[in-house]
């Protein structure tokens, strides 16, 4: 049963980050084609609660994601199981989602 929550939690994760993925390449066609500088970039991102969720949930969704995927590979290469796997997994996210919050805090409140 939890392989079959794991799966699901993988498909909304995907299903939410593309338009996340998409936002965020835009974002960076318009900052390399409008040329602006890594000072500007941050002048706009500065204080805004609208970046910061935008990142923030991109930061979730990504964490989430990727420790269920990297969960799936460990156990299918290294044949990891039970709570050695899940503690694989745990670090992975938990990691994840501390290095992207860690930016994304950087970036708006820094």
């Amino acid at each position: 049963m939890l392989s079959v929550r794991l799966y699901f939690l993988q498909r909304i994760t995907a299903l939410l980050m593309v338009p996340l993925v998409l936002g965020h390449l835009a974002v960076i066609v318009y900052a390399v084609q409008g040329g602006l500088s890594a000072a500007e970039i941050l002048g706009r991102t500065r204080e805004s609660a609208l970046w910061f969720m935008f990142y923030g949930i991109f930061v979730v969704a990504v964490s989430v994601h990727a420790a269920i995927g990297v969960r799936a590979v460990v156990h299918e290469w290294v044949g990891l199981k039970g709570a050695a796997l899940e503690v694989v997994m745990w670090i992975t996210g938990l990691g994840l989602f501390a290095l992207g919050a860690r930016a994304v805090w950087a970036v708006t409140f820094a």
